[in-house]
């Protein structure tokens, strides 16, 4: 998988925070201070976050935390809206399953 996020222009101004290591669904990616975690998932191919209890697949929708669709767990704790949780140095995200991490992840 190719990185997903948009290319930097110093010349413009665009420029990333500095890199960090998270584990996301059992993997280490590498992240930047100031992305969001949902921001994260986005560069990394993973479109749905959770899946319902009821089995329906959800993601990133409104993306400023009015929606609750993109609940994931962060280290630990279910639940976590990725749009508005920041990513930091260690971080475990994982998708969820309804109310936990998915059983290929726990």
């Amino acid at each position: 998988m190719t990185d997903a996020r948009l290319p930097l222009d110093a010349a413009k101004g665009l420029e990333r925070g500095p890199a960090v290591t998270l584990t996301l669904d059992g993997r280490a990616v590498t992240a930047y201070e100031g992305e969001s975690v949902a921001a994260v998932l986005l560069a990394e191919g993973e479109i749905a976050t959770r899946v319902t209890a009821g089995g329906s697949p959800r993601g990133v929708f409104c993306g400023m935390g009015v929606c609750w669709d993109c609940l994931v767990v962060v280290d630990g704790i279910p639940n976590t809206r990725a749009c508005v949780t920041w990513v930091r140095e260690g971080m475990t995200v994982q998708r969820q399953d309804g109310w936990r991490a998915r059983e290929e992840d726990a």
